[in-house]
């Protein structure tokens, strides 16, 4: 068993109208489905801002134009071979340029979708991007003062 991390990561929250921005993973260790927030690692050398606005295009194709810290995350988990790895995660509502996504290839996800947030609450979804969610959606919705400005550029009615 190894240990490895912590490793940095940033993910962003897409909303728009009742739909929320996900990918789906290209390999999973039990062969099902599994879906997250459109993000990834922190290159060395690279900016937090930076890594989001990248790992966007690369599983996208959508630029993000805005973009708001909504939080940190960290998890321990156990990997199939024994593992022992640690993530920090930087967690954003972002705002996007118009546009349809695209599916990556050849990368970690393979799929990239608009999800109504009914079905997003229904899908094997990774533990970090559900509670991402709530945070964005508890925020717009008015529990949390300093997300009130944001409502315009989301474009999600609450």
């Amino acid at each position: 068993m190894r240990k490895l991390g912590p490793s940095p990561r940033v993910y962003g929250v897409a909303l728009r109208d009742d739909h929320v921005l996900l990918v789906r993973a290209t390999r999973t260790d039990d062969g099902k489905d599994l879906w997250w927030l459109p993000g990834g690692g922190v290159d060395f050398g690279e900016t937090v801002e930076d890594a989001l606005y990248r790992e966007f295009v690369e599983e996208t194709g959508l630029a993000v134009t805005q973009h708001h810290l909504l939080g940190v995350s960290d998890d321990v988990r156990t990997r199939q071979n024994g593992d022992r790895v640690h993530t920090v995660r930087v967690l954003y509502l972002v705002s996007l340029a118009d546009g349809e996504p695209r599916h990556e290839t050849q990368g970690t996800t393979d799929l990239a979708a608009w999800t109504p947030l009914s079905i997003a609450a229904q899908i094997r979804m990774a533990p970090y991007a559900t509670d991402a969610i709530n945070r964005a959606t508890a925020a717009l919705a008015g529990e949390r003062p300093d997300f009130r400005n944001l409502l315009a550029w989301t474009k999600r009615p609450f």
